[in-house]
């Protein structure tokens, strides 16, 4: 499974869900007929979308399984998910792009050679995206821009992301 997005929470009465997705466009996730829903990436449920709009950068969505609130309110915080087999076929080396899923847990270096740590997550700020670093020094979350003035390379055969970042940033 590759996770696409997450549910921020119920819109209105009538079931619908305000979702995040993490396509390139806000709209991406609705090209998939039927969605998995987690909340720990073991437990999936399937559910099918047949209507939506975009609001705010976000989507507002209708699942045929969800007619109320209640029920909707429910699916707050689940993770979005399709099965990699659904998804386009990308190339290893990351020279043609990579889905968000497969950057978390890779090591991230700087050009010095420096471990900085390793990606637990990426955050959508509007701007740009964002790297969420779990330090290796401390525990400590670093966050880096994750723009082609700091990210030189990412190579996802050896897991490892190098970026222009000094370890004290």
């Amino acid at each position: 499974m590759v996770v696409l997005g997450r549910i921020i929470g119920p819109h209105g009465i009538r079931g619908q869900i305000k979702v995040i997705p993490f396509t390139e466009y806000i709209d991406g996730l609705m090209e998939y007929p039927a969605w998995w829903l987690s909340s720990d990436e073991r437990n999936w449920q399937v559910v099918h979308p047949v209507s939506f709009f975009a609001h705010n950068n976000q989507l507002v969505v209708t699942f045929d399984e969800y007619s109320d609130r209640t029920k909707a309110s429910e699916l707050k915080g689940l993770q979005i998910a399709v099965p990699r087999s659904q998804l386009p076929p990308l190339p290893e080396d990351g020279e043609e792009g990579y889905y968000w899923a497969d950057l978390i847990g890779t090591s991230v270096i700087n050009v010095q050679g420096t471990l900085l740590g390793t990606v637990t997550g990426l955050l959508e700020t509007g701007a740009n995206d964002v790297l969420q670093i779990k330090s290796t020094e401390n525990d400590e979350e670093k966050l880096i821009p994750f723009i082609d003035q700091v990210v030189k390379q990412v190579d996802l055969k050896s897991r490892k992301i190098t970026v222009d970042w000094e370890q004290d940033y």
